[in-house]
């Protein structure tokens, strides 16, 4: 069961919830965004609100072991996403998370309060640029992405020497032998 801290739980029961995204894009150098008005600094970093977010994925909850994608769009005017993208971000981490604020309207920055929603890697960057707009759409996968990945295992005589070449395990592979063992209770 996930604990709170008292003042994300005070918010939470209250029937007043308000929230904002805090991400950070770990590239060549670390980006950091919010979807608050102004600039937020959390854990000693400054999360920018003028940075470009322009859109995000909610988060999902799912009951079973998934390769959950998020999507994060951010109107890359500068150009510093594109130039990042040429340098390839495949593969590197992105953290959302979520901040609440009070009954006053403060947003919540202290480490206890704010929550992890989301972490995970870049999967699939693309630029979509023309003449009216200029945005990068990152698309990450979870560290659960893995579970749809195959390797193939080659079983030769050799085969195991790249491993260790004192291990004979295979080398037997072809050759057609018939060994009899009891197998179960003897």
């Amino acid at each position: 069961m996930r604990t709170f801290s008292t003042a994300v739980q005070t918010v939470i029961n209250s029937d007043n919830i308000k929230f904002f995204y805090l991400i950070r894009l770990q590239f060549s150098v670390d980006y950091y965004f919010t979807s608050y008005p102004s600039d937020i600094v959390y854990d000693g970093h400054t999360y920018l609100a003028d940075g470009g977010l322009f859109e995000f994925d909610s988060p999902k909850y799912s009951t079973v072991v998934d390769r959950e994608s998020y999507k994060i769009v951010i109107a890359d005017l500068d150009g510093a996403m594109a130039a990042e993208f040429r340098t390839n971000v495949i593969g590197r981490p992105i953290d959302v998370k979520v901040a609440l604020l009070d009954s006053n309207g403060l947003p919540l920055t202290s480490t206890t309060d704010v929550l992890s929603i989301y972490k995970g890697f870049v999967d699939k960057p693309a630029l979509d640029i023309d003449f009216d707009k200029k945005i990068a759409i990152i698309e990450g996968t979870s560290p659960m992405s893995d579970l749809d990945m195959v390797r193939s295992f080659q079983t030769t005589k050799s085969g195991m020497d790249q491993k260790s070449s004192t291990d004979t395990s295979f080398d037997e592979v072809f050759d057609d032998k018939e060994i009899s063992m009891k197998w179960g209770k003897v």
